[in-house]
């Protein structure tokens, strides 16, 4: 059942337009879920993202911002974002190219929410 409950959020991530890869990833970096479009060092990939996202909660309760929904990532020809999804798990999405980080983003938000309440 577990097993079904990440498929169908690792879908619905995936449909959301502009994404290319995403995983659902504990917040001590293990990969529950995944799709990638591109070989990559998944284990690294899960812990780096947990520990960027917890690097920039570090960093928000340093400067007493109540809490980092996420992180945003751009380079040149890629953008990263690492959304929290509840107490448990982290959202870790590659988006395309032409995408909209904030309209992905704000695609992201309802899904993240709904992974925290589920899991």
């Amino acid at each position: 059942m577990l097993k079904e409950k990440i498929s169908a959020f690792i879908e619905t991530i995936r449909s959301i337009n502009g994404v290319a890869a995403c995983a659902l990833v504990s917040r001590d970096g293990i990969i529950a879920g995944k799709h990638f479009d591109r070989d990559l060092n998944e284990p690294w990939f899960g812990a780096l993202a947990a520990t960027i996202l917890a690097s920039a909660e570090s960093v928000g309760s340093i400067i007493k911002i109540k809490s980092m929904e996420s992180v945003t990532i751009r380079a040149t020809d890629a953008t990263i974002v690492v959304m929290g999804a509840g107490e448990n798990f982290l959202i870790a999405a590659i988006l395309t190219g032409s995408a909209d980080p904030v309209a992905v983003h704000a695609a992201l938000l309802p899904v993240a929410k709904k992974i925290g309440e589920a899991m």
